[in-house]
């Protein structure tokens, strides 16, 4: 399964946590998405979807 949002391409992002005594381990930072269904061209279609572009009605969700 991609961490990828179908709507917007947000995706996985890496990075550093830093301790307070400066040492580096690398982690990742992922995107909250939901499975929705929601209707695209005519079709209803199961697509994954960042909460951000849930939240700015970017696409009609189905009941």
């Amino acid at each position: 399964m991609s961490r990828r949002c179908d709507l917007c391409g947000k995706g996985t992002t890496f990075g550093n946590t830093v301790s307070h005594a400066k040492n580096r381990t690398r982690r990742t930072w992922r995107p909250n998405l939901l499975t929705m269904k929601t209707m695209i061209g005519g079709t209803v279609l199961s697509v994954k979807v960042c909460t951000r572009c849930l939240k700015s009605n970017k696409l009609v969700k189905l009941v």
